[in-house]
């Protein structure tokens, strides 16, 4: 509940972060609660995770404990403090201190410098909006199932706290009314200006046993290569509130960015709880080269941005794709900037800084190659101009952090290639799909996209298993050729499926077109292929008796081949 500050005067609400309960967990129990700052790290070892209204406002929670970490433990310098931390259990000690020092600056109420809020904001005109504006559950003009719909009337005090975090990460765009005093306001508004910083990434971050290992692994050391973080690096609330409109400047690090100010709001309230909400544009960011300071994306080289820039690289962050499942992006998460790389070329990704940090952990030893966690994905997908959020994306992958390792690629390049095992499989039964619907005079796009889509939803949870166990052998080539069997045992099913549905009309065929001819297509030579294509790519397991007719010849030139 609020408690009256008797430093603000009488019947004053405050609402202290920091031993007020706001933020949900799960515990290792498997119990649900919601606790202060101070408890969140005080309970850290005894929590499985944080949990939120949204997986996108779990990413911006943690980003914010993880400012605080960095900032009340001003490090770690480097891995030899990381491993410090990693071994003593009340790691995480010192920041009761440091929140006590800092607690005025986590009051959201307070009448001079509310948490993560501007004082005294307001419209020319006055208006107070609705909270639709920072509940992101019920968009405006696109709610998603939610109880709070139509609107949103009023939210609790611990409610409010959660998305005034999110609202800073993932605001969407658009226009928005101007506040009295930014210089940006044209007739009463401002113009697009872009989402929440953390909208622009393709959130990645490592998730442990508990929440207090989840923690260490994300807290970067500040001597890692590729991560600059500066010696006046500092969180929102080490700066001075901000003010109307926004400020043009490079953040100095980690503890910047996790807490940058994308927005300038002032929550509207009671004794009783949060009932409105000002809200407008506040520091600007472009997301273009911030690969050295903002870890907890993967990022893509951009040769239009090159082009138009004249300069050689450019990077953007590379957002989630909501309709590719993790696995089949593992690429992304192990490989290095050196395997991505061609010869002198810079690198078209490179893979996120948190990962690279937790590379170096086991590289260097720090951790065990066996050692499992969960690469976490959250990110958002906007629509109509960035004005609404579209879709959330949150996915993981779990896996030994020998994937990871420097020096021994050979566990990341056989689950990369173990991708491409299932690839050409699937695309094999496409082929397969299109061909009998070609054989039998109908429309191919449909039976192939659901020829594809059921092939990665059958081989998604085997090789999530086959990944999770990877590094339990010396030999994953030897792994890998188990996973090639099993492809090819599961997707040949699917094929013989297709086979005895695809009906009278494919089975006996018809003259189709081809680049050099015509050909007599039936189900009986669209099998053919379909086995050869298997057996080229994924060799001919032994347990199986799959040995193609030697008459079957290619396919041909004119079947639609469809991108992994």
């Amino acid at each position: 509940m609020p408690e009256v500050d008797p430093n603000d005067g009488p019947g004053v609400v405050s609402f202290d972060l920091t031993t007020q309960s706001w933020i949900p967990v799960l515990r290792r129990d498997g119990t649900q609660g919601e606790l202060s700052l101070r408890e969140v790290f005080a309970q850290a070892g005894d929590l499985r995770r944080i949990i939120g209204d949204l997986p996108t406002q779990e990413f911006a929670l943690h980003r914010l404990l993880l400012a605080i970490a960095h900032d009340a433990l001003d490090g770690p310098q480097d891995i030899d403090e990381w491993a410090d931390l990693w071994a003593e259990e009340d790691c995480f000690g010192p920041i009761e201190a440091y929140l006590e020092e800092h607690r005025g600056r986590f009051d959201l109420l307070d009448g001079a410098a509310p948490f993560f809020q501007t004082p005294h904001l307001r419209t020319a005109k006055d208006e107070v909006f609705s909270l639709n504006r920072i509940v992101a559950d019920v968009p405006n003009g696109e709610p998603f199932f939610t109880a709070r719909m139509p609107t949103v009337e009023r939210l609790t005090f611990a409610e409010a706290a959660r998305w005034v975090v999110h609202a800073h990460a993932y605001d969407t765009s658009g226009i928005k009314t101007g506040v009295h005093g930014d210089a940006r306001v044209k007739g009463g508004k401002v113009y697009p200006l872009g989402v929440g910083w953390a909208g622009n990434l393709g959130g990645v971050f490592v998730e442990g046993a508990t929440l207090r290992e989840t923690l260490l692994l994300n807290l970067v050391a500040a001597d890692t290569s590729g991560v600059e973080i500066d010696a006046e690096d500092a969180p929102a609330w080490r700066r001075q509130p901000s003010g109307p409109g926004g400020a043009e400047r490079a953040p100095s690090g980690v503890r910047d960015l996790y807490t940058w100010q994308t927005r300038r709001l002032r929550l509207h309230f009671d004794a009783d709880g949060v009932h409105g909400v000002v809200l407008g544009y506040g520091d600007p960011l472009s997301p273009r080269n911030r690969q050295h300071r903002e870890p907890m994306t993967a990022w893509r080289r951009s040769r239009t941005q090159e082009k138009k820039l004249k300069q050689t690289p450019v990077y953007l962050p590379r957002e989630h794709a909501p309709e590719r499942s993790a696995w089949r992006g593992i690429g992304a998460l192990v490989m290095s900037e050196e395997q991505a790389s061609l010869g002198p070329e810079p690198a078209d990704y490179l893979r996120p800084g948190i990962l690279e940090w937790v590379a170096r952990l086991v590289t260097e030893g720090e951790l065990e190659a066996g050692f499992l966690v969960r690469a976490r994905i959250i990110g958002a997908r906007y629509g109509t101009q960035q004005s609404v959020i579209d879709e959330v994306v949150d996915d993981h992958v779990a896996m030994a952090v020998v994937l990871l390792h420097r020096h021994d690629r050979r566990y990341a390049e056989q689950a990369v290639a173990a991708v491409g095992d299932a690839d050409l499989a699937v695309n094999a039964l496409g082929d397969l799909a299109t061909n009998l619907a070609r054989a039998a005079g109908t429309e191919s796009d449909g039976p192939r996209s659901s020829a594809r889509d059921l092939a990665y939803g059958l081989l998604e949870a085997p090789y999530r298993t086959w990944l999770a166990r990877l590094a339990e052998t010396d030999d994953p080539y030897a792994r890998r050729g188990e996973w090639q069997q099993q492809v090819y045992a599961m997707v040949s099913e699917l094929g013989d499926r297709l086979m005895a549905a695809a009906g009278d009309a494919a089975w006996q065929g018809r003259i189709v077109a081809v680049k050099h001819g015509t050909e007599w297509l039936n189900s009986a030579l669209a099998s053919k292929w379909f086995r050869a294509a298997l057996h080229k790519g994924l060799g001919r397991p032994d347990s199986f008796d799959t040995t193609p007719d030697a008459d079957a010849g290619p396919a041909p030139e004119t079947t639609v081949k469809a991108p992994a």
